[in-house]
């Protein structure tokens, strides 16, 4: 690369639906500004909801002609990827959905002279929420060799990269973070369905309304507290009109609220109580570095780094088992003083481990290596 030429990066994702990865991923872009061209492939094409969350005026495509991440492995895919990937200067894969480029990469890079290929591993579909599948496994044992690193959130992540994927000496635990100080003002903008009552306690989650995330479990959850309690879904999916269906099944119908997707959490993230997980399988989730931040208390499953993301104050309220997390959410929700008492101590927490700028140095330094000291979120 010579001169002030913006790099060219090709983003190879799972799908592109906005939730957590696809988060970072536009944030990271927002801030490169014009410093970075981007050229962005989804496996799943018609999940492009995270594409309204980037900057007007930054400098991104989504080619129609280029070659499909999804469809059946073999030589003619897998140099058709590898010979679009030689028009860049850094390719980014993330999850399995994208792991045929990171093949493709495997197999053409020792002689087509491809750019160095960063891979992100963020958690896993449903079908993978417990163990692995073997064949996968084995897959990503034989793509990910000639990554320049494979970046996870969790310590969890890494220790799966290490065992299961024989990838110990490139991993890289880079963990989420976020803007904490936007997230301090009160809420800006409403709801849109959300207005409060006297005496109403509203459990909120930011999830893509997916399987793994298992929101009919959260619905049948709060059908079992009083009625003061109403459930707020932020998001959107293909399993939205299960979730509806399992809340009119539980009586609850005219309680949950599912306004969609809203942009920039820190304008209303703050009308929630209470942020609740349901999911079957996480990692580091941004959303609940998002309620840290805004001095929410957490209620989840003990899935992957959640327990060791929160306050003291807070791991109580993360439960081993069903019966458990239904009366970690009813405690809460019956206990305003316990919810203050958590949210604060969060707050605090969010404020020491996950601001942004610890993440954002992270991926500048193990990007700007990749490009040679290129640096992209500042300076030239």
């Amino acid at each position: 690369m010579t001169g002030n030429r913006p790099v060219r990066l090709l983003h190879l994702h799972s799908s592109f639906s906005l939730g957590g990865k696809e988060a970072r991923a536009v944030r990271l872009m927002n801030l490169m500004g014009r410093r970075a061209r981007h050229t962005i492939l989804s496996a799943v094409p018609e999940a492009m909801g995270a594409r309204d969350a980037i900057d007007p005026d930054i400098d991104v495509a989504f080619p129609t002609d280029a070659p499909p991440l999804f469809g059946k492995p073999g030589p003619a895919r897998y140099r058709d990827l590898a010979r679009y990937m030689q028009q860049f200067d850094l390719v980014l894969s993330y999850n399995w959905g994208a792991m045929d480029g990171v093949m493709a990469h495997r197999i053409f890079a020792p002689f087509r002279g491809l750019p160095p290929l960063i891979h992100h591993e963020d958690g896993f579909n449903e079908d993978e929420s417990v163990r692995r599948n073997w064949k996968r496994n084995g897959f990503r044992r034989l793509a990910l060799p000639t990554a320049e690193a494979l970046v996870v959130p969790s310590a969890l992540l890494e220790r799966i990269a290490a065992d299961e994927w024989g990838a110990r000496r490139r991993t890289r635990l880079i963990r989420n973070g976020i803007d904490v100080a936007a997230y301090a003002a009160k809420p800006s903008v409403a709801i849109p369905g959300v207005e409060r009552r006297d005496g109403e306690v509203v459990i909120g989650t930011v999830a893509g309304l997916r399987k793994v995330k298992d929101l009919p479990r959260l619905v049948r959850a709060v059908a079992t507290l009083p009625a003061n309690v109403r459930l707020v879904i932020v998001g959107e999916g293909p399993e939205r009109a299960a979730i509806v269906a399992e809340a009119a099944a539980c009586g609850i119908g005219e309680r949950l609220v599912m306004p969609g997707f809203m942009a920039e959490p820190a304008r209303w993230i703050g009308h929630f109580d209470m942020l609740a997980l349901s999911s079957q399988s996480e990692q580091a989730p941004i959303a609940v570095i998002e309620a840290m931040a805004a001095g929410l208390p957490v209620v989840s499953p003990d899935v992957g780094d959640v327990a060791a993301m929160v306050s003291d104050e807070n791991r109580h309220f993360i439960a081993a088992d069903e019966a458990g997390f239904r009366a970690a959410m009813a405690e809460l929700a019956g206990a305003a003083p316990l919810r203050a008492q958590a949210g604060a101590a969060n707050r605090r927490i969010a404020a020491e481990r996950f601001d942004e700028t610890t993440m954002v140095a992270a991926y500048e330094n193990l990007y700007g290596r990749a490009l040679a000291g290129r640096r992209l979120f500042s300076g030239d």
